[in-house]
């Protein structure tokens, strides 16, 4: 897995060398991963430079003062208003900015423009006025969030095609910001989930999303809820499954449930005792080995997590094969091993886990892929079985809202795993440089994403494909 242009671009001594000589090599910028569990104050002492049209100004001032960032507001005078109370309360006073000023000396750690009040696509220039002066002052892994209102939810054309562009103008920001490890992310807010979007927000400006980027996100109150939004070990009391946690995507997302305090049960197969058995151990969880295809595994899981546990609340479905080979050359055998284990699989232990254990207020969260969901070539199967996941998470995100349950999809793109190692090196180096961050993600980067969707913070999002690719080139 190793990787010559970033292994230099992880040291200061040879980029240096590298930018004096003039060498025509793009060297990708070694990103600013989080470490440990949730924290009260995620954000302590970064500076936020926040613009816009004022809509969800009480709700950014909150997060921002909870989290511990320093707020610089760009405006009129009132725009800081919103922002005095949380400051008083939390010690974070905010800074006003008149608009177009960019004081010499500071910098930004994140950038938040609230594009809610853009109606009309004459008001998009709004968009320019505010980056243009701050997208120099963003410093290396920044952040950048865009919000704004559902395009489907605006009455009128003008004011749809306004808030459809802020994706394309998002997208491409986080292309232009890719190699300084930056990010850039959209946040459509739907009217009336306003109070569900903290938890979003804290994630996206945290280190925890260092390899999402160029994704719209919805926030909607489709899935109820009712309870708090804890900061620190929101998962405590909480019971998670995670199956295919032997190594790679699986163990990681195994270990960063349990740093937020759940209880982890490993799945694998038989013959992944031994790995598996090791990854149970280290996050002080349990283990369950059943192979996923088994026509009894539904009811045997389902049985476990209820003689065990006594119910679950978080399930993720990570097993996953790959049988490549192009159709020509395909066998039936090989067609229905990736559908059954990549889709079927899932849909027959979720119904039953729907009829009893999953706990209202329970999470779902499947790993797609983006090789899946854009083709390629030799993987019919595989992108058959990792489309139709897309098709269920959305179908099923309705039949469980009224339980509170989210169901959502996390589709990876190129990630550093043994799978991927086994891979031609020049196809490994295509596959890194093919994305905005020009690197490949790690197997953490996956996990802290569906860590965040497991939380009652993401009680917003539901139905939904979180990318974790980097600002892949492919895919949708």
């Amino acid at each position: 897995m190793s990787d010559l242009l970033l292994d230099i671009g992880q040291n200061p001594r040879a980029r240096r060398l590298v930018q004096s000589l003039g060498l025509p090599i793009s060297l990708p910028q070694k990103l600013r991963r989080a470490r440990g569990p949730y924290e009260e104050r995620e954000l302590f002492g970064r500076t936020v430079v926040v613009g816009g049209c004022g809509a969800l100004a009480e709700v950014l001032a909150d997060v921002l003062a909870r989290a511990g960032a320093d707020p610089h507001v760009v405006g009129e005078a009132s725009a800081v208003d919103p922002y005095r109370g949380p400051g008083e309360a939390f010690g974070r006073p905010p800074v006003l900015l008149a608009p177009g000023e960019v004081p010499e000396g500071i910098r930004a750690d994140a950038l938040v423009f609230d594009g809610c009040g853009v109606d009309r696509p004459e008001h998009l220039r709004v968009l320019h006025e505010f980056f243009h002066g701050w997208i120099d002052r963003l410093d290396r892994c920044g952040r950048i969030v865009v919000l704004g209102r559902p395009p489907e939810d605006r009455k009128k054309p003008a004011a749809a095609a306004a808030s459809a562009a802020l994706e394309g103008f998002t997208r491409s920001l986080a292309k232009e910001i890719g190699k300084t490890g930056a990010t850039a992310n959209l946040v459509y807010v739907a009217d009336g989930a306003e109070d569900r979007l903290q938890g979003l927000l804290r994630f996206l400006l945290s280190d925890r999303s260092v390899y999402v980027t160029a994704q719209p996100f919805r926030v909607s109150a489709q899935a109820k809820s009712a309870e708090a939004t804890p900061s620190v070990r929101p998962l405590d009391g909480r019971v998670a499954l995670v199956t295919g946690a032997a190594r790679g995507i699986g163990a990681a997302t195994a270990e960063l449930l349990a740093a937020e305090g759940a209880k982890v049960v490993v799945l694998d197969r038989p013959e992944d005792d031994g790995p598996a058995s090791r990854v149970a151990r280290s996050v002080g969880g349990s283990l369950l080995l059943v192979d996923v295809t088994d026509p009894e595994a539904p009811g045997r899981i389902a049985d476990d997590l209820r003689e065990r546990h006594g119910g679950v609340d978080i399930v993720v479905h990570n097993a996953g094969i790959t049988r490549d080979k192009t159709l020509r050359r395909m066998t039936i055998e090989q067609w229905d091993q990736a559908v059954d284990v990549n889709l079927s699989s899932v849909a027959r232990i979720t119904d039953t886990l729907l009829e009893g254990p999953l706990r209202d207020g329970g999470r779902i969260i499947c790993l797609s892929s983006i090789a899946g969901i854009a083709g390629n070539v030799g993987q019919t199967n595989y992108a058959a079985s990792k489309s139709g996941l897309v098709g269920w998470v959305a179908a099923l995100a309705r039949r469980t809202a009224k339980h509170g349950i989210t169901v959502n999809a996390i589709a990876p793109g190129f990630i550093e795993t043994r799978l991927t190692a086994a891979m031609p090196m020049m196809l490994r180096e295509a596959a890194r440089r093919l994305c905005a961050l020009g690197q490949g993600g790690l197997p953490e980067d996956v996990g802290q994403t569906i860590a965040f969707l497991a939380t009652p913070g993401a009680h917003g999002l539901t139905g939904q494909v979180v990318r974790v690719c980097g600002g892949a080139l492919v895919g949708r």
